[in-house]
């Protein structure tokens, strides 16, 4: 019988804590999300009949093939820069029990797989727990930030975003994974369409056993339009291999501004 070119990569299952200003959903959330090797030559969600995610006392949680949206958190997401899709759903139920969750994905073509993983629910309360007690010293440490305009329009590795790590204030040691888009408001955050992100479980897959470890800055390798509003977050996780982490806690969202060019040339 012929392989399925659909092949899971790896999944999650973990709690979220949604620390977005101005969300109407609660801080206190769970996600389920698997990855999958690129298939060239057709779109993922073309190959996909249903997802499935399972849990202790019959928790079960269906997939929705569909894009993934701010206003409809569960669907796929396409990264164009590696061809390679994801699907996640994000449920505004509370955090996860500990125990053992399973994620099925059934194929068009019928074939059938799964992985599973433990949530560990006491490194996700202490990671949770610390960053709260100092949430807003961690916050006022973003920068770029509060919606500054930048002095020129930044090329690829020029604009240097920065923030302080759990570590520094005797937290746990945890991973930073951050994301830039154009838009001035969270709503507008294109999460289909990032401007630049640190791929941590890419750079752990590709041999970075450390990546994103109690990293407190980046470097953004990308150019950046001129006059363009910009938002990015870090997450905070405790693990940069997706079935390994137990909880990811979604800071605040922060703004910055490009100049015009007409005003970049004004001032040289």
């Amino acid at each position: 019988m012929e392989e399925s070119p659909l092949r899971i990569y790896d999944i999650m299952a973990c709690d979220v804590y949604w620390d977005f200003d101005g969300s109407p959903l609660p801080k206190e959330q769970h996600k389920f999300l698997v990855s999958f090797h690129p298939t060239p030559g057709t779109p993922t969600p073309e190959l996909v009949h249903s997802i499935t995610a399972r849990g202790p006392d019959g928790y079960r949680v269906e997939f929705t093939n569909q894009l993934f949206t701010p206003a409809d958190t569960d669907g796929y997401i396409y990264d164009r820069t590696l061809d390679y899709y994801w699907y996640m759903v994000n449920l505004p139920t509370g955090f996860l029990p500990g125990g053992v969750y399973t994620i099925e994905v059934m194929g068009t073509d019928g074939s059938v797989q799964s992985r599973s993983r433990h949530q560990d629910i006491t490194a996700s309360r202490s990671m949770v727990e610390h960053y709260t007690a100092r949430r807003d010293e961690l916050v006022a440490s973003f920068r770029p930030a509060a919606r500054e305009e930048l002095a020129s329009v930044p090329v690829g590795g020029e604009l240097e975003c920065s923030w302080q790590t759990l570590n520094r204030s005797r937290g746990p040691d945890a991973y930073y994974i951050y994301r830039l888009s154009t838009g001035g408001s969270a709503r507008e955050f294109d999460t289909q369409n990032l401007t630049w992100w640190d791929n941590i479980f890419v750079e752990r897959m590709r041999g970075r056993a450390d990546a994103g470890l109690n990293r407190s800055s980046v470097r953004v390798e990308a150019d950046l339009a001129a006059g363009t509003p910009y938002s990015y977050f870090v997450e905070v996780t405790d693990a940069n291999v997706q079935s390994e982490t137990n909880i990811c806690v979604f800071q605040p969202h922060q703004y910055f501004r490009t100049p015009a060019e007409s005003d970049v040339a004004s001032n040289a």
